[in-house]
């Protein structure tokens, strides 16, 4: 039967608010699963996949089919969800203390009381999935193709992950060091030396702007296909196939704006540049020509992601692509560290 796992952490004025959680319990002969959506509370693609996932959860449940247990946090940031201004969701930082949503998971679960509400948040986040066999955190990029970000220790088993939600790009990293909740739930997996018959993933949902029903029930189905093919499910699928470029983590090319201006791209997602090609370039002081300075690719690659806005400030990363090498700009560490 699914068991009610929500609980409650405070906002900012004190209150009550809910992480609505659902737990559907399977048989005991599967393993543990944690599905989260919107940990960065501006990134809803995954809510969507969520959602329309659930139900087939609860019917394999009700059908006797359901071996793992799985746990679903379709809107996993109450504290990130309100945070309107000016008619746009400002969801991947907290707007009283500027703390990133998804670092410091690990400081905030060694606490014995947490400080903050965020910490308090996080801390009952981890808690909830620190018994699971998958973690799965569902995340969105500004523009992208749909890519995997998955440590080392888990590939090429992910693979086979990333090809069933048809997933591009697999982005293979080994270190991290600021407590995102990923890193925070693997940590003593690595330490044990237990990954064999686990799993652990981000998943970036292509773009902010991509949430409809078309790619959501895409996720969905793909989703389920692959928790099926882990014995999650008790449902013959064959292993899906699509190709998935492995990447380096640094050999990830990111390329950051020169100056502010508008941003005119001249290449789409999913494109291949010649290193030294032009991509894109930004205008700073419409009608004067000379402010226009053009953007060129560092190395030989696919355009992965895109900076969504066309008004960009000076230092914002404008684009990331793949390449055959360790990028220059590259000195360890997550790949967006803010």
């Amino acid at each position: 039967m699914t068991q009610d796992v929500s609980f409650n952490v405070r906002n900012n004025n004190g209150e009550a608010v809910r992480v609505a959680a659902w737990r559907y319990q399977g048989d005991g002969s599967g393993p543990i699963v944690h599905l989260q959506a919107g940990v960065h509370a501006d990134e809803i693609a995954g809510m969507l996949v969520l959602h329309l996932l659930m139900p087939r959860l609860q019917a394999a449940e009700a059908a006797g089919r359901l071996k793992g247990q799985v746990t679903v946090v379709p809107q996993a940031n109450p504290l990130g969800i309100g945070q309107f201004r000016q008619g746009r969701i400002l969801g991947r930082f907290h707007d009283a203390t500027g703390h990133n949503f998804n670092r410091g998971f690990d400081q905030s679960a060694a606490m014995t009381r947490a400080a903050s509400n965020v910490q308090e948040w996080q801390k009952k986040l981890v808690e909830l999935a620190a018994n699971a066999d998958v973690m799965l955190d569902l995340h969105t990029d500004d523009e992208a193709l749909p890519y995997l970000y998955v440590h080392r220790a888990f590939w090429p088993g992910g693979r086979e992950l990333a090809a069933a939600m048809k997933m591009d790009v697999a982005i293979i990293w080994d270190d991290g060091g600021d407590g995102s909740f990923e890193e925070t739930i693997i940590a003593p997996w690595l330490r044990e030396g237990a990954t064999a018959r686990r799993m652990a993933a981000t998943l970036e949902l292509r773009g902010q702007g991509d949430v409809n029903d078309r790619y959501a029930q895409s996720d969905a189905d793909g989703l389920y296909h692959w928790l099926c093919t882990q014995g999650v499910v008790d449902e013959s699928v064959a292993a899906a196939e699509w190709p998935v470029e492995a990447m380096e983590m640094g050999h990830m090319e990111t390329i950051i704006a020169p100056q502010p201006g508008i941003l005119i791209f001249e290449k789409e997602l999913g494109d291949f540049v010649e290193e030294g090609q032009r991509f894109a370039r930004i205008l700073r002081t419409p009608g004067d020509p000379s402010s226009e300075i053009v953007l060129h690719a560092e190395q030989s690659g696919r355009l992965v992601t895109r900076y969504r806005d066309r008004l960009i400030a000076q230092g914002m990363g404008v684009a990331k692509f793949t390449g055959s090498r360790v990028s220059r700009n590259w000195s360890g560490g997550l790949l967006d560290p803010n």
